[in-house]
């Protein structure tokens, strides 16, 4: 059992019958006589749905025990993605709605974190930030406005939006959880001497 305000991101908990895996947490402290409130974002390991219960700091819930396991990313088939255990060559087909918006960014052969819990798979744990290759956009322009924002499609085929400096054929850094352009990447350049 944990107590609401020790909830943390990537938290299973069951709820009604119901598993849940905790998105975000969020502590209101209490004023006077009124008691504090714990917010939470929760995600339903089966559906994929969204649920935003609030609990009372010391209320009781319980917490579940997830089996974590490194699997490669073969291929994507209508909907589900494959994933394979290196060191058994065991296949486990993941729903497109438990990977999330990080789908798009998948590469066959990346090795990623999968959570189990009783044998079935409910999430992939991704790196909060990840680089692809811009395939379109518009030719860059230098202005001095900072916040001038255009249209770009990634290779994976992922649309964002990107600065106006932005170049097709540039890499950039995205948030996985938003999808959200962060920053240009700065690739290492050999030195010849």
């Amino acid at each position: 059992m944990i107590i609401a305000c020790d909830l943390r991101e990537g938290i299973v908990i069951r709820i009604e019958g119901q598993v849940y895996k905790v998105l975000a947490v969020e502590s209101k402290a209490g004023a006077a006589k009124m008691g504090g409130v714990v917010k939470t974002k929760l995600m339903n390991v089966r559906s994929g749905r969204l649920w935003e219960p609030h609990f009372r700091p010391q209320e009781r819930l319980e917490d579940l025990e997830l089996e974590r396991r490194m699997m490669e990313f073969l291929y994507a088939d209508s909907g589900t993605c494959i994933f394979m255990r290196p060191d058994t060559f065991e296949q486990v087909e993941v729903p497109g709605a438990i990977v999330g918006p990080g789908e798009a960014f998948l590469q066959p052969g990346l090795e990623l974190p999968v959570e189990f819990f009783e044998g079935e798979p409910i999430s992939v744990v991704f790196p909060d930030v990840a680089e692809a290759r811009v395939a379109t956009t518009a030719a860059p322009a230098h202005s001095q406005q900072d916040s001038a924002w255009k249209e770009a499609k990634l290779e994976n085929g992922f649309a964002i939006r990107v600065p106006l400096f932005i170049a097709p054929g540039e890499i950039v850094r995205v948030d996985v959880r938003t999808g959200r352009y962060l920053e240009r990447a700065h690739i290492e350049r050999k030195r010849t001497a």
